[in-house]
């Protein structure tokens, strides 16, 4: 059968006000017109739904089979509308993030903690990745968003909104006393242990860059999977390193190095789809990020 979902609409709302004066009301329809509707129902189902009492109309047995298939309907219609609803005021839902350590630090967790007062009831999923990690999870949809130190190339189904610029520091720990207190050149760095991320990463691709243009090798002798892994290492003198100054900060362990080439600048982004329609709750967080866009 192909009966207009107007009808099953009509008939649940005369089934559960139990009057068509009260459903017409309810549905700003005229009575006579739901009537009508209510006898072409009838008609194309071959039997009666209701019939007449003091009070209003009664479903007919018939019509107590039928109610009971269409007012689950209709609840999880109800049901889908008040969730829309939610997440619209931002009630309910959630957003999913793919971040790379620094940028977490240096940029996403005050936002996060902003956006949790305001709010509560939106769950939050941060997962740490590199910038072709980020890509690939906003690609396949598993990422809303990405925040990430800015990758050497960005597909055209992908924005990418340039938001900090970040400089790092040579650092290292107590067993380098002989690179501290004075200028270093790059030169004389590679002498000693380097730590790293894996090649994996935009920052490998930024430092290889970096040696190259200062003639040298670019060639970590400690490599690790991502930022956060750095500082303990270099804390544990397993070599020197390149830190964002903040993470430096953080730790009375090690010690910067002065050197005397000046380091890439490096760019952190909000990456999301170009083209497709991001949740309320994706748009909130990017506000944040991002406040003044243009």
């Amino acid at each position: 059968m192909d009966i207009d979902y107007d009808y099953y609409r009509i008939f649940y709302y005369v089934a559960k006000c139990g009057s068509i004066t009260q459903a017409a009301k309810r549905l700003l329809h005229d009575q006579p017109n739901l009537t009508r509707m209510i006898k072409l129902l009838e008609g194309e189902l071959g039997c009666a739904l209701f019939y007449r009492t003091n009070r209003g109309v009664r479903l007919t047995p018939e019509g107590e089979r039928l109610y009971v298939h269409v007012k689950a309907a209709f609840e999880q219609i109800e049901a889908g509308e008040r969730e829309l609803a939610a997440r619209r005021n931002l009630e309910q839902g959630e957003v999913a993030i793919a971040a790379s350590m620094v940028a977490l630090r240096c940029v996403l967790l005050p936002v996060l903690r902003t956006f949790r007062e305001r709010y509560p009831g939106v769950r939050i999923h941060v997962e740490n990745s590199t910038a072709p990690q980020a890509i690939a999870a906003i690609r396949e949809g598993s990422a809303d968003l990405a925040v990430v130190t800015a990758p050497a190339r960005v597909p055209e189904s992908l924005i990418a909104v340039p938001l900090r610029k970040i400089r790092d520091v040579a650092v290292c720990g107590s067993a380098f006393p002989e690179l501290t207190g004075r200028r270093v050149s790059l030169k004389e760095l590679t002498s000693f242990p380097l730590i790293a991320l894996d090649a994996q990463t935009k920052t490998f691709e930024t430092y290889s860059q970096f040696y190259m243009e200062n003639g040298l090798m670019y060639q970590p002798d400690v490599e690790a999977a991502n930022a956060d892994q750095l500082l303990p290492m270099a804390e544990a003198n397993l070599g020197v390193c390149f830190l964002p100054e903040p993470f430096a900060r953080e730790s009375s362990r090690v010690f910067t190095i002065d050197l005397e080439e000046k380091l890439p600048m490096r760019r952190i982004c909000l990456l999301r789809r170009a083209n497709q329609p991001i949740s309320v709750a994706a748009a909130a967080i990017e506000k944040l990020i991002c406040p003044n866009p243009d």
